[in-house]
């Protein structure tokens, strides 16, 4: 960890925790933030990669980032985000905010939701329903491989659901014949629709200084209550624009 680093993460504990009202950051082109990545899926074991997220390019409404896969061969990808870091898709024609995780200004108690239904995001589902409602809790300190800060958090506690297409199950069964020969026979069941749900949480820990979170944790839980699925995001350097 950088000097610079280590510098600034002593003076956010200082400084930040007094702020009763968080703007939003001023962006610049340069902005380069690096993130460690660690997915986890259920029994399935998990995953780990390093991620530069850059400002390429600052709009009205929004910014150009790239993402760079530290070790990829692969071109870095670019994705618009907005002002509060959400993040939209098309839906059914449309563009909808699917992840937002801040709103600016930021304050201890402030709220807001997010709710959407996707027709058909897949071939095995007819729709995917999700809601979730955020709360900014208040300011709290957290210790990533950048450093120790004090940030704002940003609880979303929600739900999701998966509505499947119907599918054909097909049965082959063997038998031999009054020749001896062998046979085989197929036996199609139409499978009706059926709707799975769960439980989603997320966090973020903001720090105005780093002009993003320094880090944020998305859990899923299946229809029996076990979490199936973790990803947690941690900042490992910050650089600003120069």
């Amino acid at each position: 960890m950088s000097r610079w680093m280590f510098v600034l993460g002593t003076c956010l504990l200082c400084g930040s925790a007094y702020a009763t009202s968080v703007d939003a950051p001023a962006l610049k082109t340069g902005d380069t933030w690096v993130y460690t990545y660690t997915t986890e899926n259920g029994q399935h074991g998990w995953a780990q990669k390093d991620e530069e997220i850059s400002v390429e390019r600052v709009m009205g409404d929004g910014v150009l980032v790239t993402l760079n896969q530290k070790g990829s061969n692969q071109p870095p990808q670019e994705e618009l985000r907005g002002l509060d870091w959400n993040h939209a898709v098309d839906i059914n024609g449309k563009q909808q905010i699917v992840s937002q995780p801040l709103s600016f200004p930021l304050k201890e108690g402030k709220k807001w939701e997010l709710s959407y239904i996707q027709a058909h995001p897949d071939p095995k589902l007819v729709s995917h329903t999700f809601d979730c409602k955020y709360a900014v809790t208040g300011w709290e300190e957290v210790q990533v491989p950048a450093g120790k800060f004090n940030a704002l958090k940003v609880e979303c506690d929600g739900q999701w659901s998966n509505e499947l297409a119907p599918g054909v199950n097909v049965a082959s069964v063997a038998s031999a014949n009054q020749t001896g020969a062998a046979a085989a026979m197929q036996s199609q069941r139409i499978l009706p629709h059926t709707v799975i749900s769960g439980r989603i949480y997320r966090a973020y820990w903001y720090v105005p200084e780093i002009k993003r979170y320094v880090k944020a944790v998305e859990e899923s839980y299946n229809t029996s209550g076990f979490r199936s699925y973790r990803l947690t995001e941690e900042l490992d350097s910050f650089k600003p624009a120069s």
